[in-house]
């Protein structure tokens, strides 16, 4: 298998350290909803609202220099009475902004693991109902058809068009693709060659 350009995940330790033994090269996006949940958790209940919309503030900022000052403000209001909940913020800072490397038509689908979660939440629902599979054939088609089933509800790829460009290499800054840069042309170019009569 190919490597992935793009590594999106929770905290889940296991998880990175076998994408990096598997795929080093692949960047790393963690999951903005969990992230989200994981800073509220450490803030009262009274606080919480006005400190969600400020972290989809953040979230859904159009530029990494829009977003910087955003959590900057999240720091200084949040600091000096709740440090637990700002460390979790800032932790792997950059890791939460990767996704403003790639197209900004991805962007929705790179900020969260829950289209990943979404697609098996029908498979542990049914499991939980049956109490379990029987045997391992049985859970492999069983999750197999569910997932088949479920697939005719699910949002297509918005830009897909440009999967192509992001799988070349092609360097895109805040969303936006990145000409490559013309090399000049010397005078050796330019002068027309001489043929030999």
């Amino acid at each position: 298998m190919q490597a992935p350009v793009l590594a999106i995940g929770d905290g889940a330790l296991g998880f990175w350290a076998a994408v990096r033994d598997v795929w080093p090269e692949a960047k790393d996006q963690l999951c903005w909803v969990h992230k989200i949940a994981n800073v509220l958790d450490k803030l009262p209940k009274s606080i919480q609202p006005r400190a969600k919309r400020a972290l989809h503030a953040i979230m859904y900022a159009e530029s990494k220099a829009a977003c910087s000052p955003e959590i900057d403000k999240f720091v200084d209001e949040y600091r000096a009475k709740y440090p637990k909940a700002v460390a979790s913020l800032v932790d792997n800072r950059d890791r939460l902004l990767t996704f403003f490397d790639f197209p900004a038509d991805h962007w929705k689908h790179l900020r969260t693991t829950n289209p990943i979660e979404s697609t098996f939440a029908t498979v542990k629902l049914r499991q939980h109902v049956t109490k379990g599979a029987g045997s391992r054939a049985a859970g492999l088609a069983m999750a197999f058809k569910l997932m088949q089933s479920a697939q005719s509800n699910w949002r297509c790829l918005d830009g897909h068009e440009l999967v192509p460009l992001v799988r070349a290499g092609v360097r895109f800054i805040d969303g936006k693709q990145q000409e490559r840069k013309k090399e000049p042309i010397t005078k050796q170019q330019v002068q027309p060659r001489k043929v030999a009569a």
